[in-house]
């Protein structure tokens, strides 16, 4: 970097000066990558040099004499073929050099590719309020020069062509803040253009209220379910900004232990603010978040877009109480057969009552109540005969 801010400076003072020590033709081409091109160092009048001293640079870098050619005692040319795409956008920098190395004139090469159509354009709005939306270039040539998008939108039926502004969020995003319609699809595209050509992306056609997000649900609670050592239960609220809209919001869950990086979805919450995180291991700490989901908007039937998760909320399960003993065998075998039926219940409950909220959960977990507070019953007759 610091021969090329160095070469800037001398570039300057070159082009700057009133008389030039040299001119380099064509000044400033643009061209096509596999391309050939043949430059001229012309020597001003009056400079005691001869053009078979010169030698030429591209981007620092001193070309071989063999493809140079003495046209006069005042003019070196250079050719170069098969030229690949430009290093920098600003131009890739072909400089003629005197014999001691100073600069006496230079041109800048725009090697590139004319733009292909952008693609993936996708758009979504948070809260109906605003619009951002994202593409992505049709192809990696267009990185060789410099390539301007432009994000256009109208109303479909009706109204003006309008040009976004904001391209300040993101890497080939836009950004709407305003002054959006509801109840009427808007018909989007993006425009790519660069000194080779120009392109349109497909034209997206989309209602406001069918690519709403939101933000994510807030005061997430996570707390355990009395003394039951496999569940969590977890809380929630609905995001403040869709209160005021008729809606169907849709929400998912995620878990995950706390030294896993794997997470564990609950697909099927539904609309529901709570769920019952059921089968997790005893005395081990979660981590829990949620995210929400805004569908059927002022009754659209397409989905809307998921918001964030939720930032993560940390509980453990209690301690499991393992059973050290029996009264007699008979206790054991039956208290052995009511696992196996409890294992077969639940096993049930999750086939066939998938998600949270199953009323069956509910009477599992009276069972399950039951049969720790057996447990404990017993624990504590064991301990009173030892004594």
């Amino acid at each position: 970097m610091i021969w090329f801010w160095c070469l800037v400076l001398l570039l300057h003072q070159i082009f700057t000066s009133p008389t030039h020590m040299a001119v380099v033709s064509p000044q400033d081409p643009v061209l096509l990558v596999g391309s050939s091109l043949t430059a001229t160092c012309t020597l001003s009048p009056g400079l005691e040099l001869h053009a078979s001293f010169l030698y030429w640079t591209l981007n620092g870098n001193r070309l071989p004499s063999s493809v140079y050619h003495v046209l006069g005692p005042g003019a070196l040319s250079v050719t170069l073929h098969n030229l690949n795409g430009s290093q920098q956008q600003s131009g890739d920098n072909l400089v003629c050099h005197g014999r001691k190395g100073e600069v006496l004139g230079g041109s800048c090469l725009y090697v590139g590719t004319p733009p292909q159509r952008p693609v993936n354009l996708s758009c979504w709005s948070h809260n109906t309020k605003d619009m951002t939306c994202s593409w992505s270039p049709g192809g990696p040539g267009e990185g060789f020069i410099r390539t301007r998008y432009t994000l256009k939108y109208k109303l479909r039926w009706f109204g003006q062509e309008t040009v976004c502004t904001d391209y300040n969020r993101g890497i080939n995003t836009c950004y709407i803040p305003s002054g959006l319609a509801i109840f009427t699809p808007y018909e989007i595209w993006v425009e790519a253009t660069n000194q080779l050509g120009s392109a349109s992306s497909r034209v997206v056609t989309l209602d406001i209220l069918d690519v709403v997000t939101t933000d994510p649900p807030p005061d997430v609670q996570v707390n355990r379910v009395g003394d039951l050592a496999d569940q969590l239960t977890v809380r929630w609220r609905t995001p403040s900004a869709l209160r005021d809209f008729l809606f169907r919001a849709k929400y998912q869950i995620r878990y995950r232990l706390e030294d896993s990086a794997n997470w564990k979805v609950v697909e099927n919450v539904g609309n529901q603010t709570f769920c019952r995180l059921a089968g997790l291991r005893p005395g081990t700490v979660y981590f829990v978040q949620v995210r929400c989901n805004p569908v059927g908007i002022y009754g659209s039937r397409k989905p809307g877009i998921w918001s964030d998760w939720s930032p993560p909320m940390a509980a453990s399960t209690p301690q499991s109480e393992r059973l050290t003993g029996s009264c007699d065998a008979k206790s054991g075998a039956q208290t052995a057969a009511l696992r196996r039926e409890l294992k077969q219940f639940l096993g049930w409950v999750r086939k066939h009552a998938a998600g949270c909220g199953s009323v069956s959960i509910k009477l599992y977990d009276q069972w399950r109540a039951w049969l720790q507070k057996s447990q404990k019953t017993r624990n504590q007759i064991l301990q009173g005969d030892k004594s």
